[in-house]
């Protein structure tokens, strides 16, 4: 028996080739159409324009987003910080313009039994209006249960006849320092106060309600901090003596909630999503209305011509 010739290496090769060549197109969803059979107009040029400034102008405000940073803010029972061993610490910054500096003193005292009168540690007095008043700045810390602190002349020597209380408070603050600007809050709700023109014999109270408040940052780091709200009055104290012995009195308590604000970045997978979305649906939609702008324009030339004929 004769065998049959063997074809030649090189249309071997040539098979493998166009088998190689064919098999793709099974796969290829996206179909290549011909230029010769595509027709290019000027509508279709305008709209390619605008939808290329459109996704310009989406991808950058989607890029901007992706790099900020959002505060997410919530609501817990807890006490955040348990490392501060019960303890919060205050800063107080407070002008007396018509009480001398011997007067002024700080008292603090709660009900886990604290007196203190006349505070002094991180404290420091500044005279003021020629060393007539007084500016009181401290930094103290109290326990974490109700209590008050006051600025009085409770803890002078000698008790002046007609003590004057009329102050400005330019600062109380309760915990860590938040410089973020993106958190709106009431940790110096007290700041700015004036009490200039009030009954210079005059008490006053102020009627806090603390809130512990939490800052995360990106990488995770906490503050705490504390926000507050005050409603105040005004009256007239007197001793068991008889005596006008009026006072400024912070009187605090704590609420159980917390509130955290954590700083948070858009996920890398959701940014991605998100352009593909602004570009797929730009150019499908910017698509459809060029193919509506084209067979309208086609069916109106037909309508012309027919017109003509």
């Amino acid at each position: 028996m004769c065998s049959s010739p063997r074809p030649p290496l090189a249309l071997l090769r040539t098979m493998v080739l166009k088998r190689t060549l064919v098999e793709p197109e099974i796969f290829d969803i996206y179909r290549k159409v011909p230029k010769d059979l595509t027709q290019p107009t000027y509508t279709g040029a305008f709209i390619s324009i605008l939808c290329c400034v459109f996704i310009l102008f989406l991808f950058l405000s989607e890029l901007t987003g992706f790099i900020a940073t959002e505060i997410v803010n919530e609501l817990y029972v807890d006490d955040p910080d348990k490392d501060s061993g019960g303890k919060i610490e205050v800063s107080l910054n407070i002008s007396l313009p018509n009480l001398h500096c011997d007067l002024v003193g700080l008292d603090i005292q709660d009900e886990m039994g604290r007196h203190e009168v006349g505070h002094i540690e991180n404290s420091m007095k500044i005279p003021l209006n020629q060393g007539d008043g007084c500016r009181f700045e401290g930094e103290f810390s109290i326990n974490k249960v109700p209590g008050n602190f006051h600025v009085s002349t409770h803890s002078a020597t000698a008790q002046p006849q007609s003590p004057d209380m009329t102050h400005t408070i330019h600062k109380l603050a309760f915990g860590e320092k938040l410089q973020v600007q993106k958190v709106q809050g009431a940790f110096n709700a007290l700041g700015g106060a004036d009490k200039m023109s009030s009954n210079p014999l005059a008490s006053h109270d102020y009627i806090l309600k603390i809130v512990p408040t939490v800052y995360e940052d990106l990488s995770g780091r906490q503050r705490f901090s504390y926000q507050y709200t005050v409603a105040n009055k005004e009256y007239v104290a007197y001793s068991h003596t008889g005596r006008i012995i009026p006072a400024i009195w912070f009187r605090y308590d704590l609420s159980p909630i917390t509130v955290k604000y954590t700083e948070r970045r858009q996920p890398l997978y959701r940014f991605i999503t998100t352009i593909c979305a602004i570009v797929g649906g730009t150019f499908t939609v910017a698509g459809i209305i060029d193919s509506c702008i084209f067979t309208a324009s086609e069916a109106w030339k037909k309508i012309q011509i027919g017109k003509m004929s």
